[in-house]
C-alpha cells in the first residue's frame, strides 16, 4: 500500500481569490490530502485577521469538503518548512501567476530543498483567466468601489464590502498587501 500523499497550499490569503481557489481544486487532484495553509504575516498588514481568513478559506472550500475531497484549512505563524513537516506533508504546492512570480517562487524552493530536501515543490501555473488576479488588486479596487465579482466569490466580496464599511466609519487607513498573496 502506498503511503498517503499530503500536500500544503500555504498562502495569505488576504482574501481568497477565485485564483486561489482555482489552484487549490487542481492540487487535490495531485495529493490525497490538501492542507491550506493560512499565514499569519502580520508583515504585511493583513485586512483581516488569521481567524478570518481562516474562516474564509474554511467557507470557500466548504463545497469541495461536502463532495468527500479531503482538504483541512489550518494556521500557522512559522517557517513553512516547519508547518510543511509538522503536516507531514510531501509536497509544498506554489501557484504562479506571471514570470515576476518566477524569480521570488525559485528562490524559496531552492531554499527550502536546503532546509528539507524530502519535501518537493510544485508549481502550478494559475489559469489563464486568473493569472491578473491579486488579492492586493481585490483589495484596492474593491475598497474605491469598483465590480470586484469576476475575482472572488460572493461570500469574500460581502464580507470585503463589510470591512471597507466598518473601517471608512472608524476612520481607518486602508492596508497593502504584498506580493505573493
Amino acid at each position: 500500500m502506498s503511503e498517503r500523499r499530503i500536500g500544503v497550499y500555504p498562502g495569505t490569503f488576504d482574501p481568497i481569490t477565485n485564483g486561489h481557489f482555482d489552484i487549490i481544486q487542481r492540487a487535490t487532484k495531485l495529493v490525497d490530502h490538501l492542507i491550506i495553509g493560512v499565514a499569519s504575516n502580520a508583515g504585511k498588514g493583513p485586512l483581516f485577521t488569521t481567524d478570518e481568513r481562516v474562516a474564509l478559506v474554511r467557507d470557500e472550500v466548504a463545497a469541495l469538503t461536502a463532495k468527500g475531497v479531503s482538504v483541512e484549512v489550518r494556521s500557522f505563524d512559522s517557517l513553512l518548512m516547519n508547518f510543511a513537516v509538522g503536516c507531514q506533508a510531501q509536497v509544498i504546492i506554489r501557484g504562479l501567476r506571471a514570470v515576476s512570480d518566477f524569480e521570488y517562487e525559485f528562490q524559496m524552493a531552492g531554499m527550502n530543498a536546503r532546509l528539507n530536501p524530502q519535501v518537493e515543490t510544485v508549481f502550478l501555473m494559475a489559469s489563464d483567466r486568473h493569472q491578473f488576479i491579486s488579492s492586493r488588486f481585490v483589495k484596492e479596487i474593491g475598497r474605491l468601489g469598483g465590480d470586484i465579482a469576476h475575482f472572488v466569490s460572493p461570500r469574500v466580496a460581502h464580507r470585503l464590502a463589510e470591512r471597507f464599511a466598518q473601517d471608512a466609519r472608524q476612520g481607518v487607513e486602508p492596508a497593502t498587501g504584498g506580493a505573493g498573496e
